[in-house]
């Protein structure tokens, strides 16, 4: 009795694989780039001196 082969699978690369792969490419040259990852959120720090409307709402809901 003979064994069937198998056929070799093809590849078939998504839209989704060639958008993960394009982001994996540009962070891993950014790093080559400038020896660390960049971030790009850095949040502002949020002087407690300044009038906030909203954090006066929230203490006053506390009372």
């Amino acid at each position: 009795m003979r064994l069937k082969k198998k056929k070799p699978k093809t590849l078939h690369i998504t839209e989704a694989d060639f958008m993960l792969a394009n982001r994996r490419a540009a962070r891993l040259e950014e790093i080559a780039e400038h020896g660390r990852p960049v971030s790009f959120r850095k949040a502002l720090h949020k002087s407690k001196k300044l009038y906030d409307r909203k954090r006066f709402k929230g203490l006053e809901a506390e009372d």
